[in-house]
């Protein structure tokens, strides 16, 4: 095949399956290959080159960094033991102190921190790239933890047992190399691992298949095999559920992404549990587990709804006598978001038409049916989050933002009584000349669609207003209101970045998340996925309508998943946009089973080796879709080097091809930063400020 030349799929190539139809971009798939990274390199010069050169790059990586590094942003924070534990990252500090604090320190307006781990000197010291992964942590004394080392940022680690109070790795303590591994503590002396243990050990996916008990002071080549696996499986974990009541320890095989066959480990053997597959063990209760379901399930007589809530002893799962209750069921209004046990009570998130609201489900009075539900009591039209919770108290930390409210921190009692100011983010940018509007677009199958949009009071309605657009249509995942707007990270500076500079920023609610109920995403599965697509494409129509803005003025962005959105809506529809900003995506959507994590998306969207499957995949994947002659709207692609979940292959690929048919099309990889893209606040300052100076040098 000619480079250069489209790849033109006839009526016979639709029906073949993945790996029979020629790829001249192939070689791009090489993650460190010399000559793809020669690529890379020059991409991303030509890139940095004229993006840096706009007269207003400058000023946004300014302000991008400085709310990044701005000492007064509130810090991410777990409580563990008497101490809150947090990443604190910043100009001295690019890599990240591990530092911890107490809950009466932290009140204060300017605690005391003390350093657990300097990351950026352990990086120095071994001369290694290490991004801090998390740390799972050995209760109820929390003096050892097992820290996450991942080389350059990305899902595969080393992990290293950590001794706290002295504040050094553990000289012949539990260690494993390099990998996505799945660890857990049974106790002090016992872990659950699974990990790379060779050949055969891992799934299609690359995820652990097998889990053991490994011992303190024998190799693991020694750890006992508890089960494994399907090759086809994503992955196989085990747990321990801890309660004064009894511990129970499990064994989940994830079967798909979306379903999974759970067992209780009882002596040396494995007992199935009852579950529907789609059902998720949440944690423990007073001895009981808490399970979420996804889908309706019929028990007996019983009808329970999806999307509910049940604790249910686990007795009562294994065939034998025991309790099944339903401790809280979704409304026609309401949808539950997160659900996290703690001794003292059930804490509930919940989303009304996309707003949050937290709840606290305590049990009955002995013999009553019903659970208690005590609402707390939080400012409307805003997020809701629980960081973190006191294991023994119940104490639950809990994050409130809105669009133009910054982040803050709550302590809300084990009692379920008014929550407690402990400590806010001082505001970004002046949210009193901004306001949010919800509003609903038709979809092309007649579902209503809600978005959120975020502009300046009095906003000429001229269709000439530059617009942000943002979204994400997958695996459950639910966009909510945010002082970041759509970047996690952001901590509020869009607000100088893009609505202070005269721009509007929408988040789209489409279908594909969780914002309604598991029928939300399940609707939109496989066969269905275009209607994520059709959903974002109401969502633009409609702004045009409003005259919000108009195509030219249009600036769409999404990553991962929300890549694939952005990519596939752009080649659809390319009038509906004048800009398209597609980070770390999936676009190749015949090959991305065979691409690192891909396998483990089969149950979202369908697998191409299906002859069948690939017939309606192939619709609206963008690598085969995309053909010369089009007008589309200037691109730019994002990804990183280290992203071992989604293959930066699919961005490079989309790119060259692109660019071969004489599109303008930008890219830039980073070095290092994982599926998140960074691991540094320069490196993400540097992406959101060539993000916005992408859409101020297009948007007209």
């Amino acid at each position: 095949m000619t480079s250069g030349l489209a790849v033109v799929f006839s009526a016979v190539a639709s029906a073949q399956v993945a790996g029979e139809i020629e790829d001249p971009w192939l070689w791009l798939e090489g993650i460190e290959d010399a000559r793809a990274l020669s690529w890379v390199g020059q991409q991303n010069a030509k890139t940095a080159t004229w993006l840096t050169a706009r007269p207003e790059f400058a000023e946004l990586y300014r302000d991008a960094l400085a709310v990044l590094d701005a000492p007064a942003r509130l810090p991410e924070i777990s409580q563990h033991g008497a101490y809150l534990y947090n990443l604190w990252q910043d100009r001295a500090h690019p890599r990240g102190l591990y530092r911890r604090t107490t809950l009466d320190e932290f009140r204060k307006v300017d605690p005391q921190w003390e350093t657990v781990l300097d990351v950026d000197a352990l990086a120095k010291r071994e001369g290694e790239p290490w991004a801090f992964g998390g740390a799972t942590w050995l209760p109820p004394g929390n003096r050892r933890c097992l820290i996450r080392l991942a080389p350059g940022g990305g899902d595969a680690a080393e992990v290293r047992e950590f001794d706290v109070e002295k504040k050094a790795f553990v000289t012949g303590g539990f260690f494993l190399p390099s990998a996505k591994s799945r660890v857990t503590w049974r106790d002090e002396n016992t872990l659950y691992v699974g990990t790379d243990f060779g050949p055969g050990s891992l799934t299609r996916s690359g995820y652990p298949r097998t889990v053991k008990l490994w011992t303190r002071g024998t190799p693991l080549a020694a750890a006992v095999s508890l089960h494994t696996g399907a090759e086809n499986s994503i992955s196989t974990t085990a747990r321990r559920v801890r309660a004064k009541e009894g511990d129970l320890d499990l064994v989940s095989e994830g079967l798909t992404f979306w379903t999974q066959q759970n067992y209780q480990v009882i002596g040396e053997k494995l007992k199935p549990l009852d579950l529907p597959p789609t059902a998720r063990v949440v944690g423990g209760f007073r001895g009981r587990l808490v399970i979420r379901l996804k889908e309706e399930w019929m028990r007996g007589g019983t009808r329970i709804p999806s999307g509910a809530v049940i604790v249910a002893d686990a007795s009562a799962l294994r065939g034998e006598a025991g309790n099944v209750e339903l401790a809280l069921a979704p409304t026609a209004r309401s949808v539950i978001k997160a659900v996290v046990p703690t001794p003292g009570g059930i804490w509930v998130t919940t989303l009304e038409d996309v707003r949050g609201r937290l709840d606290r489900l305590t049990p009955g009075e002995e013999g009553a049916v019903a659970w208690n539900r005590m609402p707390v009591p939080f400012q409307d039209h805003g997020a809701l989050n629980i960081k973190t919770t006191e294991e023994e108290s119940g104490d639950a930390w809990v994050e409130y933002q809105s669009f133009l409210t910054p982040p803050a921190l709550y302590l809300v009692g084990a009692d379920g009584g008014a929550p407690g100011l402990l400590k806010s983010q001082a505001p970004a940018f002046d949210g009193s000349k901004f306001e949010v509007a919800q509003y609903w677009a038709s979809s092309a199958d007649g579902t209503r669609v809600p978005y959120f949009v975020v502009r300046a009071k009095g906003l000429k309605l001229d269709g000439r207003a530059p617009t942000w657009m943002f979204s994400y249509g997958g695996f459950e995942n639910s966009l909510t209101p945010s002082y970041s707007g759509s970047y996690e990270e952001l901590h509020g500076a869009y607000g100088k970045l893009w609505l202070g500079r005269g721009g509007v920023f929408v988040l789209a609610n489409i279908r594909g998340g969780g914002e309604f109920g598991p029928a939300w995403h399940t609707s939109v599965l496989k066969e269905n996925h275009y209607k994520c697509f059709e959903d974002f494409e109401a969502v633009a129509r409609d702004l045009a309508a409003r005259k919000i803005t108009s195509a030219a003025h249009l600036g769409i962005e999404g990553r991962s998943n929300g890549g694939l959105l952005v990519a596939a809506t752009m080649v659809r529809h390319p009038e509906l946009y004048g800009a398209v900003v597609c980070g770390n995506p999936l676009v190749d959507m015949q090959r991305y089973p065979k691409l690192l994590a891909g396998a483990s998306w089969v149950a979202e969207y369908g697998d191409p080796d299906v002859p069948a499957e690939w017939a309606y995949i192939e619709k609206y994947s963008p690598y085969q879709r995309v053909q010369a002659g089009v007008k589309l709207p200037p691109v730019m692609f994002y990804t990183s080097t280290r992203d071992d979940r989604v293959h930066p292959g699919h961005a490079r690929k989309m790119a060259a091809k692109m660019e071969s048919l004489g599109y303008s099309v930008d890219y830039y990889e980073n070095t290092e930063g994982g599926h998140h893209g960074s691991v540094t606040n320069e490196q993400l300052a540097t992406r959101i400020a060539r993000t916005f100076g992408f859409f101020w040098a297009k948007l007209k």
